[in-house]
């Protein structure tokens, strides 16, 4: 039985469920922790995100319905796409130069986002191969 939500949309979904983990994520960092330790808690961070996405992959893959690893490395590309236009777009919003956004995907300057990336597009793949029972939900046995 074809899905009422396309494949697209449901990866789309998903994601904002992680921006909004990652958010919430980012807000506690700044109310919980002084100005002067943020940029080595926004390094050991990017760990911690990459457990709220993983999370969030695995509560959501049955509703994913991820099939095949081509899938779910395409839902990941999906999501690396997204996040990097949201980065981006929220650093200008809130007015960070160009120069500030790139430092933190920049690996000699001590900015581990491109890490975080890399581990977010991998995840929907590495839940599907972890948790392969989880895609077959709906189908007949």
């Amino acid at each position: 039985m074809p899905s009422a939500i396309p494949a697209l949309l449901r990866a789309i979904l998903v994601w904002v469920l992680i921006m909004l983990g990652e958010s919430a994520h980012g807000v506690l960092r700044r109310l919980l922790f002084d100005a002067d330790v943020l940029f080595a808690l926004r390094q050991v961070s990017v760990g911690v995100g990459v457990l709220i996405v993983f999370a969030v992959t695995w509560m959501c893959l049955p509703w994913l319905r991820l099939r095949s690893a081509r899938g779910a490395l395409a839902v990941g590309a999906v999501w690396v796409v997204l996040t990097l236009a949201f980065e981006f777009a929220l650093g200008r919003v809130v007015g960070l130069s160009w120069a500030q956004i790139l430092a933190e995907y920049d690996l000699a300057q001590g900015g581990v986002m491109a890490l975080g990336l890399l581990a977010m597009g991998l995840t929907p793949w590495l839940v599907l191969r972890l948790r392969p029972a989880a895609s077959k939900v709906g189908t007949a046995p």
